[in-house]
């Protein structure tokens, strides 16, 4: 008998013990989320005036492992074109406004200006730690009213102007599962996270950024857009702990991270609040994965260098931004 059949046989049996647990820890409540904001605390881990969270797991080793994972020398972009078109999923579009344009003899420059309401189901961007209150605290315990009309005083995205450069992994349920893409609403459990390191061989370490994949953007290529009411995808909040056991650095996904509807009556987004509020985990929202999903399949690998830097606006919530997968 083999080892890796060994392997096989202790996952299968422990698979099946779990079942009914999985089943109880799938049947959430509101009480269950907020045990959990205490359980999986990361307050104080850095230090009370602490800002960057799991960022700190980042470190100088860390990027350097990260470095030599640059073997072929390919990039992907995992950001989405801006979005200039009112859709569903984009009530709010990138305004692009030209402001000269060598017109006449006047000038010789061309210039522009861009507005963007970032934050939403479709411009990619990152969620600083500030994004989100719960019982009027910010991570680290810091207070709500640190927040004001003139923008953020703590936990500002401007605390990641040095960026991120760290290694990434890309967590394809589609792939996973056998199909082209996940429909809205359709929940992702810490099993299948789980199984996906299994097949891949790949462990979820400290420090690594995870990339959830559902296929969302193969979908609304296919299908068109469609609003946050008829559902996302996503990581339902039973992977909470999950998260937390991996110590990993950021969170991203082709959508919200959280399964919408949550199915946790009374806690909308309770990924969102679990990984930024509690653990102090920033979050890349609304990646486009699709061309990364090819890339890993032509490199037979699903690990990469990833570096994105946010645009370092004190007081900001968070930032439009272009994350690069090298290969």
């Amino acid at each position: 008998m083999t080892y890796r059949f060994l392997l096989l046989l202790v996952f299968v049996f422990s698979s099946l013990a779990g079942s009914s647990l999985n089943a109880q820890v799938r049947d959430l409540t509101a009480d269950d989320i907020d045990a959990w904001v205490k359980e999986l605390s990361n307050w104080g881990r850095w230090g009370k005036n602490d800002q960057l969270g799991a960022l700190n797991l980042i470190t100088p080793k860390k990027r350097v492992q990260a470095a030599q994972l640059v073997k072929e020398g390919v990039s992907v972009s995992l950001s989405v074109v801006a979005q200039t078109e009112e859709a569903p999923d984009n009530p709010q579009p990138f305004v692009h406004t030209m402001l000269n344009w060598g017109k006449g003899t006047d000038s010789q420059w061309a210039s522009d200006n861009f507005n963007v309401s970032y934050h939403g189901l479709v411009h990619t961007h990152m969620d600083s730690l500030c994004h989100l209150f719960y019982k009027d605290k910010l991570y680290n315990g810091f207070s709500r009213n640190d927040i004001t009309e003139t923008g953020a005083n703590k936990l500002s995205i401007h605390n990641v102007k040095n960026g991120i450069l760290t290694r990434g992994i890309l967590v394809d349920i589609p792939e996973l599962r056998g199909v082209d893409y996940l429909e809205p609403g359709t929940p992702i459990y810490p099993e299948e996270l789980e199984r996906w390191e299994m097949r891949t061989g790949v462990k979820v370490e400290a420090g690594d950024v995870v990339f959830i994949r559902t296929g969302r953007f193969a979908r609304r290529k296919e299908k068109g857009p469609w609003s946050e009411k008829d559902g996302m995808a996503g990581l339902h909040a039973s992977c909470a702990k999950w998260i937390h056991n991996r110590d990993i650095a950021m969170l991203g996904s082709d959508a919200a991270s959280d399964v919408i509807p949550s199915g946790v009556a009374g806690i909308d987004f309770p990924i969102h609040l679990l990984t930024i509020h509690a653990m102090g985990i920033h979050i890349f929202d609304n990646c486009d994965l699709e061309a990364l999903h090819a890339q890993c399949k032509k490199s037979k690998r699903w690990h990469f260098l990833i570096q994105s830097a946010p645009i370092p606006v004190k007081g900001g919530t968070g930032s439009p931004l272009n994350p690069i997968a090298t290969f």
